[in-house]
């Protein structure tokens, strides 16, 4: 597996790798595990590791804490017989240091090389106030060394207890024989005796470790080899009362902090005892502080830094980049001494540190500081071999794929974390890596991989509900185990929703989208593997179909340009009106830009058809398409919503038995779902297809219109304004654009000079090169306008041979119907000049005022228009009524209702005073029955046409 991370950052900031160089035996991963164990015997026995064994290399990699300081100052100080503590007893957590520090004491009280060659204790010694520290004798009590029924032997002398051993090692045989009848009755040597003991030997050290585990396995009023329980915490007793007043000796005790780490019941009561006896004189030692584990890492495990300046570069680089972002970090970012601390814990970034420390010591056997080093050790060794280019070792770089680092940072867990890890977090089969594979912006970074690292480090520990601010990590604190300088946290702020959308394992407390979400791994499915199972039951269904359906209805309601949305109808399910609608067409036929695709095809058919009869009125059509790209996230999403639902609606029907979070977590992800449905389903049904020619094999051209996604309005409110801006639908006309869609179309011609607005309107519906009005009171109104100017058309409400019945022109019209004729501009005018020259030609007249008859003027008519006739005055009829009846061949029946109505009921209505009535009967038998799709059709559209009779039998 590849780790090489290849980060984009400055190219002036150097990679740790290139300024600090971790020890030899951590790059060749020659260290053993016990290597990170202090054995304070083996060092008395001088077997122990040369780190431990030499003075000069213990003290060189070892950091002298504030804690330490203050220990060594007390032991410098009794040694030198010039005050200091005489009992100090060493309480913390295991692997806390303890040992650790007695090695320290050690090595400055046995002196086997110079002050001056132990790095630090030279001016130790010096603030002190001393100008020497005095050799000393020291005696070491393991209690895990010895069991209290094994002997110790020296030459032919066996010891076989706890104070006869301490006096052997301060003065050999002289020393054994002041305690050796003690020894031999396993009774404890009084306070005077002990006294004695340590001011014949002083200056001298006691070092006593693990007394816990050698007391706890002593039984109360039962005898052994060693003495009794009683006795051997008599002799603890009698010895912090001896040390006391001997002023150049002192006796250091560790003990375990805590219950948990004793194991047995009888290594609790062997721990209470022992703090109660030393409670009484003891001087407690404060623990390494987590800054001061900064540095004990740092020398333990890489050499000094020779490159100051590179580090600081980096160093300042993450202060700048912290403070840059401001709110989005936590809050002690924007400290000044945060940047202080990372200066301090380089190249390590400090919250490694912190998770470490706040967190996973919280755990049962995890040792606070060697085991810290143990995994450190094992995370820079791969690190390194990987080529790892991190500015720091940061929680986001934490190799989770090796399994020496997975098994350190698991064995302490509870099961089951190995295949989160492999699964959700690392690793080339994990999640995290086929979304890096998916997302190139992701995988430059390693992004989802190291949102997913960060949140292990912060979230696995068990015992971590106990925070104030609840269990997890916010996004502010996932951004600071990720984020380095050169990167946009938006890249990893994206990371963490889509990887909270995918993981099984990783579980919130909130809402992707708000920034206090807390996010943390956890053994347990958070019931995304049960979603996705479910999820793929309904793939293809008729639930998916309906849900579809039921998103992209509601998705388009509020577009005011149309009559009527249709939802995946079928043809015959549209109706062949005036009426404006949009036909949404089915999912499966997608639409790909500039490619024949289903969507025009299926188009198409409704252009031609109306169920199994041709359509008349295609121009009153237009559609919606599914995009090809985005159709399979929206049915994935639809899916989705329908797992979760399936999910809710099992707990609440005593179906499905989850815990109260998973039951809240369900109904989050479904609220989440739902919400989320309706922008896919618009980023999806998004591409708007306008009818605009028929070819000349018969098919329709029609033009694609992206509808907008990202404009904060409504789907319906986007559609509209498409529609409008590319004048695709006409809610207002120009009398203007009226007259030159008449003259570029060639209604009028020199022997056909008008138009019917009949004729005009049922053309603007049928064919698609004529514009698309919104409604018919658009043309009428546009009528309305232009009739009131002599520029764009006159008007008349017939035609008799040569004569305009009712003309107008640049008058407003008014009571006209569908029979109004629009008449060419110049022969309106023509005709308007004719009809005066007619009204001119006047008779002989009476002058009114009684002053004789004038002589009549005669005005010469142009030759090319005939002499005016005198009106014939239409003769009276005794026939007051007309019927008729005629039968109309089905095949030709539109043809031929249309001459009777221009021949028959045109010519009746011209006498306004017709009473005129006219009765369509429709008599149909079908001799093997109608077709039901047939039935549903007619019957709609005969109630949509006001027939008074539409039965079927």
């Amino acid at each position: 597996m590849r780790d090489t991370l290849e980060v984009i950052v400055p190219t002036s900031l150097k990679p740790w790798r290139e300024i600090a160089i971790p020890h030899s035996d951590v790059l060749k991963g020659s260290f053993q595990q016990a290597e990170f164990a202090a054995d304070i015997t083996a060092v008395r026995l001088g077997k122990a590791d040369p780190i431990y064994q030499d003075a000069a290399a213990f003290y060189g990699r070892t950091f002298i804490t504030e804690g330490m300081r203050l220990l060594l100052t007390q032991v410098a100080q009794r040694l030198a017989g010039r005050g200091g503590e005489p009992v100090i007893q060493l309480q913390t957590a295991f692997g806390g240091g303890k040992t650790h520090t007695m090695v320290a004491v050690w090595h400055l009280a046995t002196r086997r090389c110079p002050l001056s060659d132990m790095p630090g204790l030279a001016t130790l010694i010096e603030q002190a106030g001393l100008m020497e520290v005095p050799e000393a004798r020291v005696a070491v009590i393991d209690g895990t060394n010895h069991g209290p029924g094994q002997p110790w032997v020296q030459g032919k002398q066996a010891i076989r207890t706890l104070w006869g051993e301490l006096a052997w090692q301060l003065g050999g045989a002289e020393g054994f024989q002041l305690v050796a009848e003690s020894d031999a009755a396993g009774t404890s040597p009084g306070k005077e005796v002990l006294q004695t003991l340590l001011e014949r030997f002083a200056p001298c050290v006691v070092l006593m470790d693990e007394l816990v585990a050698y007391i706890g396995q002593l039984e109360e009023s039962r005898p052994m080899t060693g003495g009794t329980f009683e006795s051997n915490v008599a002799f603890i007793q009698a010895l912090t009362e001896a040390v006391k007043l001997v002023p150049n000796a002192i006796v250091l005790a560790s003990l375990p902090e805590s219950e948990v780490e004793v194991g047995s019941d009888r290594g609790v009561l062997a721990l209470k005892a022992l703090e109660k006896r030393f409670g009484r004189v003891q001087a407690l030692w404060r623990p390494v502080g987590t800054e001061e584990s900064f540095e004990i890492v740092r020398r333990r495990l890489f050499e000094p830094i020779r490159d100051e300046e590179a580090r600081d570069k980096v160093c300042k680089a993450y202060a700048r980049m912290y403070a840059d972002e401001g709110a989005v970090m936590p809050g002690e970012t924007q400290e000044a001494r945060y940047g202080d601390r990372i200066r301090d814990a380089y190249p390590i970034h400090p919250e490694v540190f912190d998770r470490l420390y706040e967190d996973w010591t919280t755990i049962d056997g995890f040792q606070r500081t060697r085991g810290v080093l143990k995994l450190m050790a094992k995370v820079i060794r791969r690190l390194w071999t990987a080529n790892n280019g991190d500015l720091m070792i940061m929680p986001a770089s934490l190799p989770l794929a090796d399994n020496d680092v997975r098994n350190e940072l698991t064995y302490l867990l509870a099961p089951g974390w190995e295949p989160v890890i492999e699964s959700d977090i690392d690793g080339d089969r994990a999640d995290t890596a086929e979304l890096e594979a998916q997302e190139v912006r992701f995988g430059q970074v390693q992004a989802a991989r190291r949102v997913a690292r960060t949140l292990f480090l912060g979230s696995a520990p068990p015992d971590l509900g106990s925070r104030s601010a609840g269990k997890g990590l916010d996004m502010a604190r996932i951004l600071l185990g990720c984020l380095q300088p050169g990167q946009s946290s938006a890249l990893y702020v994206d990371a963490l929703r889509r990887l909270a959308d995918r993981l099984h394992f990783l579980n919130a407390n909130g809402e992707p989208t708000e920034s206090k979400t807390r996010y943390w791994f956890d053994t347990r499915a958070n019931l995304r593997r049960e979603m996705e199972d479910r999820r793929r039951r309904f793939e293809g269904g008729t639930e998916e179909r309906r849900k579809i359906d039921d998103v992209v209805r509601r998705l388009f309601t509020g577009a005011s340009s149309f009559d009527g949305i249709h939802v995946f109808p079928m043809s015959g399910d549209v109706p062949d009106d005036s009426a404006l609608r949009l036909v949404v067409l089915l999912p499966e036929h997608l639409y790909v830009r500039e490619h024949p695709t289903p969507a025009l095809e299926a188009a198409q058919e409704y252009l031609r058809s109306h169920g199994g009869q041709p359509r008349h009125r295609a121009n009153r059509l237009m559609f919606i398409a599914a995009d090809a790209g985005s159709i399979g996230r929206l049915r994935s999403e639809v899916r989705r919503v329908l797992a979760w639902k399936s999910i809710v609606e099992d707990v609440e029907g005593g179906r499905l038995n989850i815990d109260q979070f998973q039951k809240d977590q369900a109904k989050t992800e479904l609220r989440a779902a739902e919400n989320a449905l309706p922008s896919v389903a618009r980023e999806c049904f998004r591409w708007l297809l306008c009818p605009v020619q028929f070819d000349a094999a018969g098919k329709s051209s029609l033009e694609a219109y992206p509808i907008s996604t990202s404009d904060g309005s409504s789907a319906g409110v986007a559609l509209d304004r498409v529609c409008a801006e590319n004048e695709l639908i006409i809610g207002a006309w120009s009398p203007l654009f009226l007259r030159d869609e008449l003259l570029k179309t060639f209604y009028w011609k020199a022997d056909k000079p008008s138009v019917p607005v009949r004729q005009l309107w049922e053309d603007m519906q049928r064919y698609l090169y004529m514009p698309r009005l919104r409604t018919r009171e658009v043309l009428t109104e546009t009528i309305r306008k232009g009739g009131a100017s002599e520029d764009f058309f006159g008007t008349a409400l017939g035609k008799v041979d040569d004569r305009y019945e009712g003309f107008s022109l640049s008058q407003p019209i008014s009571g006209w119907d569908d029979a109004l004729l629009l008449i060419e501009p110049a022969e309106a005018m023509a005709y308007k000049e004719r009809r005066d020259r007619e009204s001119k030609v006047v008779g002989p007249t009476t002058d009114p005022t009684g002053g004789g008859n004038e002589p009549s003027v005669t005005v010469p008519l142009p030759p090319s228009m005939p002499p005016i006739q005198p009106p014939v005055q239409p003769s009276v009829s005794t026939h007051r009524s007309f019927r008729g009846a005629v039968s109309v061949r089905a095949a030709g029946a539109k043809a031929e209702l249309n001459q009777i109505a221009q021949e028959i009921i045109a010519l009746l209505a011209r006498d306004p005073h017709a009473d005129i009535r006219v009765t369509l009967e429709i008599d149909a038998t079908f001799a093997k029955g109608a077709a039901d799709d047939m039935r549903r059709n007619v019957s709609e559209n005969a109630t949509t046409l006001g027939f008074t009779t539409r039965e079927w039998e």
